[in-house]
């Protein structure tokens, strides 16, 4: 699922058992699993996107 963060955000997967961290910085338009897109969702970190531009958008962001 594709989602927009808004700011930043680091998600510890469960089924790593808190061995893995992934850090997600705000602007980032990145395509998370369902459990990450929740978590971030409910810390108020961003929202769920289906737009082709703003993945478009999200991708210009990250090369910088």
């Amino acid at each position: 699922m594709w989602f927009r963060f808004e700011k930043d955000f680091d998600f510890s997967p469960a089924e790593r058992g808190g061995r893995v961290t992934i850090a997600y910085k705000g602007g980032m338009v990145v395509n998370v699993t369902r459990a990450c897109a929740e978590a971030a969702e409910k810390a108020g970190a961003g929202s769920p996107t289906t737009s082709e531009q703003e993945v478009a958008d999200g991708d210009a962001d990250r090369s910088r």
